[in-house]
């Protein structure tokens, strides 16, 4: 197998790169990890006639943590955003990315503007509330999770743009994440995958419960699943209730993979147990 014939550009800098990408258009693909692309180049799924290689932008190699979120630039490495972030959920979900190998060259930007639905980080990015930050030779925009993922392989970034930084916004206080997901073997994509986020009042009750998925659609979804845990102590939650919500609000559809029914099955099983893990990392954040 071999990508087609394309003419490749590798810009010494971000305006250099914004050039190249203006003057291709839509016939224009930005290779920064290339662990999504490059498959699919080289079975002709994919056929831009320009290729921008960001790799030599060296400036958007950065892992940042600020008082507000981690901010997150287009080409640190999957295995940057483990080592260096310091939001829990991130990390956790991070760890789930394929393998080690995949991790320390795909870039965790690049995922989110691939928006494959079965992929972790456009979960995380959703249930973090998060955004991208789309950049052009006419300015910069920040385009918020919510809009960002159109579906499958669709995201909103446009003809021409680069995105530069994705942006984490940290948990409030009281507040414990987890991630959970299943596969079928060790570093495939998740048939479901799951991150749930608990929030306590001061009495260590129950003020907000969201969570996001993987693998149910052809966008990350994200539910607020409070309803049937607000104002509960910690560890008196119905869990099963809160599972059976989940399950009632993912429409998934059937593949060679795995049924719809199985995977909304999966979507219930998997919010019950992470949320009791984010409940209890919640306690120790009180």
């Amino acid at each position: 197998m071999k990508p087609p014939v394309l003419q490749y550009h590798r810009p010494s800098t971000v305006d250099e790169a914004l050039e190249l990408l203006a003057d291709a258009g839509p016939d224009g693909k930005v290779l920064a990890g290339g662990q999504s692309l490059v498959p699919l180049l080289n079975m002709r799924l994919a056929a831009p006639g320009r290729l921008v290689d960001v790799n030599r932008l060296a400036p958007l190699a950065f892992v940042r943590t600020g008082p507000d979120a981690v901010r997150v630039g287009a080409l640190a490495r999957h295995a940057d955003t483990l080592s260096q972030a310091t939001l829990p959920l991130l990390r956790e979900a991070t760890g789930c990315v394929a393998h080690a190998a995949i991790r320390n060259r795909g870039t965790t930007v690049g995922s989110l503007v691939h928006a494959d639905p079965a992929a972790e980080m456009p979960a995380v990015l959703a249930l973090l509330s998060g955004s991208v930050v789309l950049a052009s030779t006419s300015g910069r925009r920040t385009v918020p999770a919510a809009e960002f993922f159109l579906g499958a392989l669709a995201s909103a970034a446009r003809p021409g743009e680069l995105a530069t930084e994705a942006v984490f916004p940290l948990p409030p206080p009281r507040t414990g994440t987890a991630w959970l997901e299943l596969s079928r073997r060790a570093g495939d994509y998740a048939l479901c995958g799951v991150g749930v986020l608990v929030t306590l009042d001061e009495d260590r009750r129950v003020a907000r419960l969201r969570a996001a998925y993987s693998g149910v659609g052809d966008a990350p979804v994200a539910l607020d699943l409070t309803g049937p845990a607000a104002g509960q102590p910690h560890d008196a939650v119905d869990w099963a209730a809160v599972g059976a919500l989940a399950s009632a609000g993912v429409h998934p559809g059937d593949d060679i993979h795995a049924t719809a029914a199985y995977r909304r099955h999966l979507a219930g099983v998997l919010t019950a147990r992470a949320g009791r893990m984010a409940a209890v990392r919640a306690v120790a954040r009180a």
